[in-house]
């Protein structure tokens, strides 16, 4: 039996029992000459009609506060939710030390003020171990070496332009990444709430990440874990992932410029996918010969352009002529641009 039902049963016989409770009340004004079978009748039908409302509203009463309560859940942290009952119930502790002082007062304050003691120190209790929960474990020294990440080697963690990039998978199966890969659980549900997007195209990326990550994780020569660890005082991801990075003492492994350029003015080691492309292409220099398929025309009049196998775009003089075929370069030129390298060259002597 699901939880919507039971909740809808519950609410059903709640409101029910109140009905009844109302009718019992009511038939009291009824005068006693009244027929004791109709009376019956009377408190039947009242306490079908209670029964029904309290089906009928259910949804709204407890339902949605059900569901609403069950996503907020999933979105704290087990660390946190531990401490915020463990600081509830410090706080009704000493709310229930001070009841009996309080309801010695005089008058409406000796039965108001210990409920409101109550609920004042029991919020009051788990508001602060949330908030300071680092420090407090700290002091109890049981916040050990910044969380588990912190004692495993070379840990990364993933940002959401990464795993919707896809290259990762290629890369963490090579053996490169020599540490663990993290994935906070904030990326994660970044990447949910991409793959839930209305706009096909962002849908499509969201969906790609996922699939990645399930990638990475059935393999075992890739270390991935799916953190719980969040920075609730931070609201964006990108904050977020610099945030926890500086805590733990990691790297964020990306491909986003901008992420790039803020991580390290703030001191935290980025690695970047697209620079660790660039590197890996192949070195030509001038003077030595490649064999390219010539693909499309230049910008300029009369040029090829082809490309090497890892991207890297060739610009051909004259090599309109050669579309669609192969033919023997000579380098002549290499130009390194912000968007990677671009080669220059000419048809050899031989095919002109």
């Amino acid at each position: 039996m699901s939880v919507n039902i039971i909740l809808r049963l519950s609410m059903m016989v709640v409101v029910a029992l109140l009905a009844w409770e109302a009718s019992v009340m009511v038939s009291g004004w009824i005068p006693a000459a009244f027929v004791p079978v109709a009376r019956g009748y009377y408190r039947f039908v009242i306490t079908l009609i209670g029964a029904a409302l309290g089906f009928l509203l259910a949804p709204y009463f407890t339902v949605a506060p059900y569901r609403a309560l069950r996503d907020r859940l999933r979105q704290v942290s087990a660390r946190a939710l531990l401490m915020s009952v463990v600081g509830l119930v410090i706080g009704l502790v000493i709310a229930a030390l001070l009841a009996l002082p309080l309801s010695l007062l005089p008058g409406i304050l000796g039965q108001v003020l210990p409920f409101v003691a109550a609920i004042a120190l029991g919020s009051l209790g788990a508001t602060t171990m949330v908030m300071r929960d680092k420090d407090i474990l700290t002091i109890l020294g049981l916040f050990v070496a910044r969380d588990t990440v912190k004692r495993k080697h070379n840990a990364v963690l993933l940002d959401t332009s990464v795993i919707i990039d896809g290259r990762i998978a290629d890369i963490g199966l090579t053996g490169f990444i020599t540490g663990e890969m993290v994935v906070p659980r904030f990326v994660l549900d970044e990447l949910q709430h991409i793959a839930d997007s209305p706009d096909v195209l962002r849908r499509n990326r969201g969906r790609r990440g996922l699939e990645i990550l399930s990638t990475l994780q059935k393999d075992n020569r890739v270390p991935l874990e799916i953190s719980e660890m969040d920075v609730p005082e931070v609201r964006e991801v990108d904050g977020k992932l610099i945030r926890l990075a500086r805590e733990l003492d990691c790297s964020i492994l990306t491909n986003d410029y901008n992420l790039n350029r803020v991580a390290e003015l703030q001191g935290v080691r980025v690695l970047n996918i697209n620079e660790l492309a660039n590197a890996v292409k192949v070195i030509v220099l001038p003077g030595e010969t490649l064999h390219v398929q010539i693909i499309q025309e230049g910008k300029e009049l009369g040029q090829g352009v082809g490309y090497l196998d890892d991207g890297t775009m060739i610009v051909v003089e004259d090599g309109k002529r050669y579309m669609n075929t192969s033919a023997e370069i000579l380098v002549t030129r290499v130009l390194q641009t912000v968007a990677g390298r671009m080669i220059f060259g000419q048809i050899q002597d031989g095919r002109r």
